[in-house]
């Protein structure tokens, strides 16, 4: 499906079930985007940090993405991460997902090897030449150890290298000061860049970056609760901004659930990542909620904290 522009609304980062082998679970998967697509959602984001594409091999990650872009059938684009070190590898993974049929491309700076910023340009830019889908940069400082500037942002943008941006920088004072710069809440037709799309990727302020003028989220709770999202982003583009805060309000009481392995005990990606397949197996979407080794499982009295939360936003355990 063409991706519109600019992109807007929800688009979760797609959890990545995996069975007892740690295979992908393409059944599962398949089942999840019907959830999601079925939740009303506007878009699909395969391979990203929900995702766990950082655990998955090149094959896994074909496996994981062509079974992404069969289940949703053209109904919403797919966005396919690309995420690795460096500009070889990425565009090596952007080569793959371009001929399983991805919509649009998300990459993030190199990492691991310190980069300026005249070479993170030069790596968007080279990604853009070799593969023709639209290009979005993932600003994600905590796993890349480097973070995207304004104006290099800007840059990439009136040049025609990016198509977007997904924002997990958690710099919120940041993201609104570039949307001021590429136009604000005027949309980004008033801006320098009017086919440009800001996407926030926390799910804790949406109605408040929404009201700042982002045009899209990619939460990952909202693989558990997509339809929670659409509601929210449907009453902010509304205006009714009351209606958006309940939801948010709801929301972030569900999101508790990342809290149901204690950080001491376990990393936060893997209590956050457990708690969304174990919300998915409980509601009945997938069939197991393990996550790539060597994450820690979460416990059995953390999963009845998971199904708690579920049942406080009103969302019913069916196993």
């Amino acid at each position: 499906m063409s991706l519109t522009a600019p992109l807007r609304g929800v688009v979760p980062p797609v959890v990545t079930p995996l069975d007892a082998d740690g295979e992908v679970d393409t059944a599962s998967l398949a089942r999840l985007v019907e959830h999601l697509v079925g939740g009303g959602v506007h878009g699909l984001f395969a391979l990203g940090s929900t995702s766990e594409v950082v655990y998955l091999t090149d094959e896994q990650r074909a496996t994981a993405l062509s079974t992404v872009v069969e289940a949703a059938a053209g109904r919403v684009p797919v966005l396919a991460g690309v995420i690795d070190t460096t500009t070889a590898r990425v565009g090596a993974h952007a080569r793959t997902a371009a001929k399983l049929g991805a919509d649009a491309l998300v990459a993030t700076a190199p990492f691991y090897t310190r980069t300026h910023p005249r070479e993170v340009a030069a790596h968007f830019r080279q990604l853009r030449q070799d593969v023709d889908l639209p290009l979005f940069a993932y600003d994600i400082p905590v796993s890349v150890h480097t973070k995207l500037s304004a104006a290099l942002v800007r840059e990439l943008a009136e040049d025609g290298t990016l198509a977007g941006l997904k924002d997990s920088s958690g710099d919120e004072g940041g993201l609104r000061r570039l949307l001021v710069d590429l136009g604000g809440r005027e949309g980004r037709a008033s801006g320098p860049a009017p086919d440009f799309s800001v996407l926030t990727g926390s799910e804790l302020t949406v109605d408040a970056a929404l009201l700042a003028g982002v045009d899209g989220v990619v939460p990952g709770l909202g693989n558990v609760d997509p339809a929670g999202y659409v509601r929210l982003h449907d009453a902010a583009r509304s205006g009714d901004w009351d209606a958006a805060a309940r939801e948010q309000e709801r929301l972030v009481a569900l999101f508790a659930m990342v809290d149901a392995g204690p950080e001491a005990e376990m990393g936060r990606s893997s209590s956050a990542l457990g708690a969304f397949k174990h919300a998915l197996r409980l509601l009945g979407v997938i069939d197991g909620g393990a996550t790539a080794f060597p994450q820690i499982p979460l416990s059995a009295d953390s999963v009845d904290l998971v199904a708690r939360c579920l049942r406080a936003a009103g969302l019913t355990p069916g196993r």
